[in-house]
């Protein structure tokens, strides 16, 4: 389960950005979870909802941000939306995609007090 182990590094994140900027509690986290990250949305809530348990976040509300897979084909030159990472182009048949957004995992946006 590598959602625990995101959910840590996210955590320590920010922390450090905590100790930064100055800031005591965090009330919201925005994260954006690519559909080809492989991360399953269910088990990184419940790792957040076990890890943050006396921390700057513990009473913080996570908001997961679905990012859509995408890809561009070298062959038709166009930008295609695909569901899994080697998925053929649905414009020409070709798979010779290459994935240019859908992978992220990422803090997008925190709301601190």
């Amino acid at each position: 389960m590598h959602e625990l182990s995101l959910v840590g590094n996210m955590l320590q994140i920010i922390e450090d950005a905590a100790a930064e900027q100055g800031f005591a509690q965090v009330k919201t986290i925005w994260m954006e979870v690519g559909q080809l990250s492989c991360v399953e949305k269910n088990a990184l809530r419940f790792c957040f909802s076990v890890v943050v348990d006396g921390t700057i976040v513990q009473y913080a509300k996570l908001e997961i941000i679905d990012v859509a897979g995408s890809a561009w084909c070298e062959h038709c030159h166009c930008e295609v939306a695909i569901s899994a990472r080697y998925d053929t182009c649905p414009e020409c048949g070709a798979y010779t995609t290459k994935v240019i957004r859908g992978e992220e995992i990422r803090i997008k946006e925190l709301e601190v007090e």
